[in-house]
C-alpha cells in the first residue's frame, strides 16, 4: 500500500489518522467550511505562482477521474523525456512511496529545483515536513535536487491593476532545513508504514497528536460523539502533554482534576466553575466595567470578505473588508433596542457604500460595543486608509468601541457550559437560552464570507440569491442581538 504525501502529512498530525483514512475513513469527518476556504484559497495563488515559469507544462488529474492519477507517473516521464522544463502537478513512484509535486524545475546537469506553493503568508514547519516527503521520494527515484523552495503571499502587496506575479510572491529558499529534516523522515516514513501494515487501529488518544493538536480533537470529538460535555477532552487549552498525564492517572472528568496538576488560569477557572457546579461571577469588575458606558449604546458586528488574490485596487491579499453590518441602538436604560443594518449586493468594492449607511446610522456620541475589538477596530482604521474622507470618522468610532466579550475573556464571568471559552457562540447558549446559531441556515462567519463572495462574485446561487441575502441578515442580526441580551444579562447579575 502506498504513502503519498498527504498520507505522510496526516501521520505526522496523529498515527490514527492515517489509519482511518486507509482503513476506515468514513469515521472521519466531512471538510469544514473553514477547511474547504484554505483549500479554494491554496489553488487559487497556485494559478499565480504557477506564473512565475513561462517555459512549462501543467499535469495533474481530474479527481472523478482516478484514471488519470494512475498514469499520471507515465505522462511525468514522458514531459521530462521530452525536454520540458518544468512541470506542475508531476507525480513520482518509488517503491510504496509517491508524491505530486507543484513545481519541478530543470536546472541543468541533471538537476532539479523543487517548488512547494502555499497560500500562507509565510514557510511553517509543516512546509519543511513536506518537501522534506518530496526530496526522499524524488531522490529515490533517480532525480538530483539541487534546491528547496517555498513560494508563498507577499500579504504586503497592495494591488494596482493587474495583479503583479513578482510582488504578490515570495519565494524561499528552504533546502538546508529541508536536509536537516531527512533523517527525522526516513524513520517517520518506516512509522507510517508500519501502522498501515498493522489491522489494529492506532490508540486515538490526543495524548498521540504530536502536530496540529487542535485539528485532531476536532476528529476526536467527533468520532467520539457521545463523549461526556464535561470529560478531560473538553477543557480549554488543552494539549497532547497534558491529555497524556490526566489519562495516566485515569481522570476522565473535568471535576475530578486534582489541584496539584498544573493548569493555565483559564483551565482553573473552568475546572472550579465545574467542579462547584455554579456561575462564577466577580460582581465588583463588571459593574465597573458597565459603569464607565455612555448612552446612547450601540451594538455593532461587521462580515467580511478575505481573498488571497485582492479583488481591488488599494487592497492586500487576506485583508478583511466589511460587506455587511448589524447594529442595534439603544437610547436610554430600558428601552428598546433600535435595529439597523447593511448588506452590499453588488460586485464593487462594499466599503463606501457601507460607510455612508454607517455614517447615517451610528450617532456622535455614546458607546458602540462589539465583541472581540481588535478585529472590528482593524477594519475600521483600514477602511478610513481606503478611504480618507472618512479617516477621522473611523478613529472616532474607535475611541469609542467597548469590548463586550472583556467580562467573559477576563473571567469575571465564568460558566462551565462555556468550556473555557470567550467566543459569543460558547457564551451565548449558555446563558441565554431562547436564542441560537443553530436555528440558522448560516451559522458561522466563514460561510457567511464564502457564500456571499460565491454568490455576488461568482454568479453561483442565482436561484437562491435573495434567500441567501436574507440569511445573511439573520445571522449578522443575531450576532448583534446577542450582544444585546448578553448586556442586559450582566446589568441584571450585577446591579
Amino acid at each position: 500500500m502506498q504513502i503519498s504525501k498527504s498520507d505522510y502529512m496526516l501521520f505526522l498530525k496523529h498515527p490514527a489518522w492515517l489509519w482511518l483514512k486507509k482503513y476506515d475513513k468514513n469515521k472521519l469527518p466531512a471538510t469544514s467550511e473553514e477547511l474547504q476556504v484554505i483549500f479554494d484559497e491554496g489553488h487559487l495563488f497556485e494559478k499565480y505562482a504557477e506564473q512565475l515559469f513561462p517555459d512549462s507544462i501543467r499535469l495533474g488529474f481530474n479527481e472523478s477521474d482516478y484514471s488519470g492519477y494512475l498514469d499520471l507517473p507515465k505522462r511525468t516521464s514522458e514531459a521530462l523525456a521530452n525536454g520540458t522544463k518544468t512541470i506542475f502537478q508531476g507525480r513520482f513512484e518509488h517503491d510504496n512511496l509517491t508524491c505530486i509535486v507543484d513545481v519541478l524545475e530543470k536546472v541543468g546537469d541533471g538537476k532539479f529545483d523543487l517548488f512547494e506553493i502555499k497560500s500562507s503568508t509565510s514557510v511553517k514547519p509543516e512546509h519543511i515536513d513536506d518537501l522534506s516527503f518530496q526530496f526522499i521520494v524524488l531522490e529515490e527515484s533517480g532525480f538530483k535536487i539541487r534546491r528547496a523552495y517555498v513560494i508563498y503571499v507577499n500579504n504586503e502587496y497592495i494591488r494596482h491593476g493587474e495583479i503583479d506575479v513578482q510582488a504578490i510572491s515570495v519565494v524561499t529558499d528552504v533546502t538546508e532545513q529541508v536536509k536537516e529534516k531527512l533523517d527525522e523522515t526516513k524513520a517517520n516514513i518506516q512509522k507510517a508504514l508500519q501502522v498501515l501494515g498493522s489491522k489494529t487501529r492506532p490508540d486515538l488518544s490526543p495524548r498521540f497528536a504530536t502536530k496540529k493538536f487542535s485539528e485532531w480533537m476536532e476528529i476526536y470529538r467527533h468520532i467520539n460523539c457521545d463523549l461526556n460535555k464535561y470529560c478531560i477532552y473538553n477543557l480549554c487549552r488543552l494539549n497532547a502533554k497534558l491529555v497524556g498525564e490526566l489519562e495516566d492517572l485515569d481522570i476522565k472528568l473535568i471535576s475530578k482534576i486534582p489541584n496539584n496538576i498544573k493548569l493555565h488560569v483559564k483551565q482553573q477557572g473552568q475546572v472550579e466553575a465545574t467542579r462547584l457546579d455554579k456561575q462564577l461571577i466577580d460582581h465588583k469588575r463588571i459593574r465597573d466595567f458597565l459603569s464607565k458606558v455612555k448612552y446612547p449604546l450601540y451594538f455593532l458586528d461587521y462580515e467580511t470578505m478575505s481573498s488571497v488574490i485582492p479583488y481591488f485596487d488599494g487592497t492586500k491579499p487576506y485583508q478583511q473588508l466589511p460587506f455587511q453590518y448589524s447594529l442595534y441602538v439603544l437610547k436610554n436604560p430600558g428601552g428598546e433596542a433600535e435595529h439597523k443594518e447593511y448588506l452590499h449586493k453588488e460586485s464593487t468594492l462594499p466599503c463606501l457604500p457601507l460607510l455612508k449607511k454607517l455614517k447615517e446610522d451610528i450617532g456622535n456620541e455614546g458607546t458602540i460595543f462589539v465583541w472581540h475589538e481588535s478585529f472590528e477596530k482593524s477594519r475600521n482604521t483600514e477602511m478610513g486608509e481606503l478611504f480618507p474622507e472618512y479617516k477621522e470618522f473611523m478613529e472616532s468610532i474607535n475611541d469609542r468601541i467597548v469590548d463586550l466579550k472583556i467580562p467573559f475573556s477576563s473571567d469575571w464571568f465564568i460558566d462551565k457550559e462555556f468550556s473555557g471559552s470567550a467566543s459569543i457562540k460558547d457564551v451565548l447558549p449558555a446563558l441565554i437560552k431562547d436564542l441560537s446559531y443553530k436555528d440558522l441556515t448560516i451559522q458561522g462567519g466563514n460561510m457567511a464570507q464564502r457564500t456571499w463572495m460565491e454568490t455576488i462574485f461568482e454568479g453561483k446561487n442565482l436561484e437562491r440569491r435573495e434567500e441567501i441575502m436574507s440569511s445573511l441578515l439573520d445571522y449578522c442580526n443575531l450576532d448583534t442581538l446577542a450582544m444585546v441580551r448578553l448586556y442586559d444579562l450582566l446589568k441584571t447579575h450585577c446591579q
